[in-house]
């Protein structure tokens, strides 16, 4: 499994029970906003690998997400997205696959190096293991969509997926946006609104769902994202291997 190392941050799997716990306590304060709040904790956790990226100066966790391979299409029901979303029109997908999942950053810190080495440590382990589709499920903060309606505009305008492998409706409450909205979206807006997890999946060529999901549990609303890995554009390829090499 991969270690990365890039200026005062490494990222490095997760290797012991205290190095999970750590990571989930970290997702406690980046979703729920309470480091005491119930363990950000699920079955998923033990089928999956975990990425820890920590500060090398002070050894905190920084950032956090865990990994499931998968060995093509046919097993996207055994994903955690697919308890969200309806994916059968993913079971075609024929290359090796990974979701990555529960992805967070320490909310009081803003250095973009720590989401560099984070993709840094991911395209490491795609190309180590030929991984052809990464995807997941991107989360904006809150249920609340009107606060986001630039950037879910902006997803219906430019990203939406392909129409072969675009997810249907399967959680009780949703949020429709490329049926219900209408407007023109402000550009400026909609990025600063977007989660940077989104941000960079849709700069590499990244595309999500027609709905988002309207988790209350987790207190988001959360789109479905996927990315072929042939589709990175060559130039970001450069900067992501640059990066992880």
């Amino acid at each position: 499994m991969l270690s990365l190392k890039k200026g005062r941050y490494r990222a490095r799997p997760a290797d012991s029970d205290d190095d999970i716990r750590a990571a989930q306590r970290l997702r406690t304060l980046a979703f729920r906003g309470d480091a005491d709040a119930e363990l950000d904790a699920d079955a998923f956790d033990a089928l999956c690998d975990h990425i820890l990226v920590e500060d090398t100066r002070t050894g905190a966790l920084v950032c956090c997400f865990r990994i499931l391979p998968l060995t093509g299409g046919t097993e996207i029901a055994k994903s955690y997205s697919a308890q969200y979303y309806e994916l059968s029109a993913l079971e075609s997908f024929t290359g090796r696959m990974v979701e990555m999942g529960r992805f967070c950053i320490d909310p009081a810190l803003k250095d973009p190096d720590i989401l560099r080495v984070a993709w840094g440590a991911m395209t490491a382990y795609v190309d180590e293991t030929g991984v052809e589709m990464l995807f997941g499920c991107s989360s904006f903060h809150g249920t609340d969509a009107e606060q986001y309606l630039d950037a879910f505009a902006m997803l219906k305008e430019r990203h939406l997926a392909p129409k072969r492998w675009l997810p249907k409706v399967k959680a009780p409450k949703v949020f429709r946006f490329a049926q219900k909205l209408r407007r023109k979206p402000d550009a400026k807006l909609a990025m600063l609104r977007m989660p940077p997890l989104l941000r960079t999946y849709l700069l590499m060529g990244g595309w999500v769902s027609d709905h988002a999901v309207v988790d209350s549990h987790m207190n988001t609303l959360h789109v479905f994202t996927g990315l072929e890995i042939n589709a990175i554009p060559p130039a970001r390829k450069r900067l992501l291997r640059a990066t992880a090499g």
